[in-house]
C-alpha cells in the first residue's frame, strides 16, 4: 500500500517504513507526525481524491531535522564589476513513514 502526501508544497509517494526527507517542519525529534493532506491512495484498492481523501491519514516519526549541502550562489554581469557570491544549507525534516490509515 502506498500514498501520495504533500507537505511544504511538495507532493511525495510513500509507502509504510520509507525515509523521506521534507521541508522543515519544526517538530521535535521522536515526535509523532500526522498528515492529513493525502491526495491518493494505492494497493488493492484504489483512492483518488478530489482534492484530498476524505479520513485518510499518514502517519510518520521525525528522526531527525538538519540542513542539506551547502551549494553557492553566484550572481555575475559581464564588463560591469558585479559580482555577488552567496552560500546556502536548505533546513529538512528526516521522516519514517509509520503507517497509512486509509
Amino acid at each position: 500500500m502506498y500514498a501520495i502526501i504533500e507537505t511544504g508544497g511538495k507532493q511525495y509517494k510513500v509507502e509504510a517504513g520509507q525515509e523521506i526527507y521534507v521541508e522543515k517542519l519544526g517538530v521535535e525529534p521522536n515526535e509523532v507526525v500526522t498528515f492529513d493532506k493525502v491526495l491518493f491512495v494505492g494497493g488493492e484498492t484504489v483512492k483518488v481524491g478530489t482534492p484530498t481523501v476524505e479520513g485518510a491519514t499518514v502517519t510518520a516519526k521525525v528522526v531527525k531535522e538538519g540542513r542539506g549541502k551547502k551549494i553557492t550562489v553566484f550572481k555575475y554581469k559581464p564588463k560591469k564589476n558585479y559580482r555577488r557570491k552567496q552560500g546556502h544549507r536548505q533546513p529538512y525534516t528526516k521522516l519514517v513513514i509509520e503507517s497509512i490509515n486509509a
